[in-house]
């Protein structure tokens, strides 16, 4: 069973719409008792940084999920907002994230490279694939997805870095450490692209 966080925020009924196309079961998580059936999570989040992670972290869910990730191992897909709690921290808010995958959230505006360009980063754009991760399996080449974000997620360790692409400058829009995943981009409107990968990452 593939459970979706639901806790305030992110388009659950999207990624619920994309699973049963794909076939896949999937069902939301509202509660700590809701999670206890995932084998897979997906952590998403739209908004401010720390709107998000005060939801979180008032929705009951936290302490569960953490046990889930890092101690069951049970893989974990972080999508937009969702990625970005995976860090330390962000630029955007005062809140600490979740730390499962080392690194800082940074503004666009803030780079000299991307700061005149229109905020915020809002359309389709190529990936460039740095591994050979199962994320990526059978992956057509230079695979377009759909962004919507002002602020990019900067890991500490390059060797997390699954995939970049460019707004100004290149910036790191998938990471992958062990079973946890995360992605700037929303496969939930990518179509076949975000079908694909949504797909692999259920059958990791």
């Amino acid at each position: 069973m593939i459970r979706i966080v639901d806790y305030g925020v992110g388009n659950i009924q999207a990624f619920m719409t994309m699973f049963k196309r794909l076939g896949l079961p999937a069902e939301r998580a509202r509660t700590p008792e809701d999670l206890a059936d995932a084998q897979r999570l997906i952590l998403p989040g739209v908004g401010a940084f720390d709107h998000a992670m005060t939801l979180l972290n008032q929705s009951g869910m936290r302490e569960p999920l953490t046990a889930m990730v890092l101690d069951r191992k049970v893989p974990l897909l972080g999508v937009c907002v969702g990625m970005q709690m995976l860090a330390s921290g962000s630029d955007e808010g005062m809140l600490p994230g979740l730390n499962w995958v080392p690194g800082r959230v940074k503004a666009f505006a803030t780079t000299a490279e991307s700061s005149k360009l229109p905020m915020p980063h809002m359309g389709w754009n190529d990936l460039e694939l740095r591994t050979n991760d199962r994320l990526f399996s059978d992956f057509e080449r230079d695979p377009r997805f759909y962004f919507l974000h002002s602020y990019y997620f900067e890991a500490t360790d390059r060797q997390h870095v699954a995939a970049t692409a460019t707004y100004g400058l290149k910036f790191d829009c998938v990471v992958a450490r062990d079973h946890i995943y995360g992605v700037q981009c929303h496969p939930e409107k990518s179509h076949h692209f975000g079908a694909q990968l949504l797909k692999n990452f259920g059958e990791i």
